[in-house]
């Protein structure tokens, strides 16, 4: 274990905004787990981490998948026997562009899979290891289109383009933020919602920010102090409405 150093768990790490979040934290001194659906992915995403100094390890994690979640829970519980931080970064946007009206049941239940049902697996899981850290911080990233004060003026082109399932599968991460900061605030853990704005990725490739932008509010929330704020959700200028 080493020794004096949190220990940061991020899903969907080997890549894109994960990538850059586990490269931060890592660079403030946390030893970072690095998860990814793929070994492979995660152990050439560990080792450019630790070319970069960072102490790294990865570990093989499918959130839509029961058995990796207890797996690494259980591995965390035997190798640590506490979490510092968790965040919540694995996300799919389905390919389908379609019109509510005729988006397939298929595609909403894909992506509620991965982006609600796999968070909500993750949080659970590690709970009981969080409550073992002096100050554990979960962050779950979601998106500016979670937002129904926002998307309630958008454009419709612009909510067409990401369409519903996605949209409303990161409302349902805004409000799993609420309820868990609810039932946790008594604890220390803090627990927060964020917003990286329209980052350049595989899920958004025109988008004009960076990932290096994009972690940045996420490792804020990650690193929040014992007088900063749970059950809220943020970018990078503060508060995002509801």
């Amino acid at each position: 274990m080493p020794q004096g150093k949190k220990i940061a768990l991020i899903t969907g790490a080997n890549k894109g905004i994960g990538f850059e979040i586990a490269r931060q934290l890592g660079e403030q001194g946390m030893h970072i787990l690095v998860g990814a659906r793929k070994q492979t992915q995660g152990d050439e995403a560990a080792r450019r981490l630790e070319s970069e100094g960072i102490e790294a390890f990865a570990v093989q994690l499918d959130v839509v998948n029961q058995s990796t979640v207890e797996a690494v829970a259980h591995m965390l519980e035997e190798t640590y026997a506490k979490l510092d931080v968790l965040v919540n970064n694995a996300a799919i946007i389905s390919p389908e562009k379609a019109l509510p009206s005729s988006l397939s049941l298929a595609a909403l239940r894909t992506t509620y899979e991965t982006n609600v049902f796999g968070t909500f697996a993750m949080t659970q899981a590690m709970v009981p290891l969080l409550q073992r850290s002096e100050a554990g911080r979960i962050v779950n990233m979601s998106s500016g289109l979670a937002s129904l004060g926002i998307i309630s003026g958008a454009a419709p082109e612009i909510l067409m383009a990401f369409n519903l399932a996605y949209c409303s599968s990161k409302t349902m991460v805004n409000a799993m933020t609420i309820f868990f900061a609810k039932e946790l605030q008594q604890t220390g853990i803090k627990v927060n919602a964020a917003d990286p704005g329209a980052v350049a990725t595989e899920m958004n490739p025109t988008a004009s920010r960076t990932p290096q932008q994009g972690a940045k509010v996420a490792v804020h929330l990650a690193t929040l102090p014992d007088d900063g704020p749970t059950g809220g959700f943020f970018d990078e200028n503060g508060v995002q409405p509801w």
